[in-house]
Order: C-alpha cells, then sequence, then structure tokens
C-alpha cells in the first residue's frame, strides 16, 4: 500500500504509523485523506477513525483492510469512515476509489457495498415489535393512546424521565424523528 501511494502521481504520502497509539499524537497534523487497517496493534481501526474524525473535521478516513467481518465494516462506517475497501482490491481500484473519495464518493469494494446493502434490507424487514424491548413497546402504546409522559409514567410506575429516555430509544430504534413518525411505524406494523 506505502509503495503503490508513494509512486501515484496523483497523491502524496505522508506519515506512516505502526499504531494507532503511535497516530493520535499526529492527528492534527493530518490533512486530506488517511487510510487505516482496520486491525491494528492495540486500538483498532475503528476507534482510531473515531478520534481523527473528532479531532479533524477536515480528514477523510477510509479502511483498508482484508477484514471483512460485518462487525469491523459497521464499527468503521458508524465511527466515520467514508468508504471500505478489501487489501485484495488491484492497485488501479485503490487508486481510483482514493479518487472517488478525494471527489466527495464513499467508495467500497463490491464485497463490502453489499454487505452494506444486505444489512439495510435485513434491518427494514424486521417489525416495530421485533426492534423494540417489551418496556418501550408498552410506551409506544400508551403514546398511541394520547397519553402523555407523564401519564405514561405514572400507569407504568417509572419517571417522566425514564419515559423521555424510552422515548429517545424508539426513535433511535425506529429511525425516525419525531412522536408523529413513531406511531406511523407503530400502526403500520
Amino acid at each position: 500500500m506505502v509503495t503503490l501511494i508513494a509512486e501515484s502521481k496523483d497523491f502524496q504520502l505522508g506519515k506512516v504509523f505502526a499504531s494507532a497509539e503511535e497516530a493520535i499524537p499526529h492527528i492534527h497534523e493530518f490533512s486530506g485523506i488517511v487510510i487505516i487497517d482496520i486491525k491494528l496493534p492495540g486500538m483498532n481501526g475503528a476507534k482510531l477513525v473515531s478520534h481523527i474524525t473528532q479531532a479533524n473535521k477536515d480528514v477523510q478516513c477510509i479502511i483498508c483492510s482484508m477484514y471483512d467481518d460485518d462487525e469491523f465494516i459497521f464499527s468503521a462506517l458508524k465511527n466515520g469512515a467514508l468508504g471500505y475497501l478489501l487489501k485484495d482490491s488491484a492497485g488501479k481500484q485503490i487508486i481510483t476509489a482514493l479518487e472517488g473519495l478525494k471527489n466527495g464518493g464513499s467508495p467500497m469494494s463490491p464485497y463490502i457495498a453489499r454487505r452494506v446493502i444486505a444489512s439495510f434490507q435485513q434491518r427494514q424487514e424486521k417489525k416495530v415489535s421485533e426492534l423494540l424491548s417489551e418496556r418501550e413497546h408498552e410506551v409506544l402504546q400508551h403514546l398511541a393512546q394520547g397519553l402523555i409522559y407523564k401519564e405514561i409514567g405514572e400507569k407504568l410506575f417509572i419517571s417522566h424521565e425514564t419515559v423521555k429516555q424510552h422515548i429517545k430509544h424508539i426513535y433511535q430504534k425506529l429511525h425516525v424523528q419525531n412522536k408523529i413518525e413513531a406511531l406511523n411505524k407503530f400502526r403500520s406494523d
């Protein structure tokens, strides 16, 4: 990978680090694109991506790894990686992917893209009742009956703050922004 980037006309090789711990003190110096392996000694690449994206918003992180486990893929993307390439990709494909990232894309090896798509399709098939805990389901039922947070709390013997936390988790799990959207998903289930 180092040789590939060093020999490229379009990209300039910056610093190379052997571990996340070695890289972290320098993250404010990073610019452009940072290529990270997911499996590093010590802290993994997904956590390094998180450190970099929090400290330096102008940097674009991409994973280039031989590991294709869902856990690695999704933790890296969730933490701010804008692409995920498998190391067995041809050199030209990697350079093309880096150009795509530079131009606003989110390059992924075809196999990784397929895994991401499959994950979204699986999640859409799940019913609301499968996504929510029993308590969250109860809270949503009371919300559908028109009860306010305080009333829901009294019915379930919990504080209205706990009800708010349940509502927050419901919104996250259903990927909605407000009560109307949550209730629409609940009723269409």
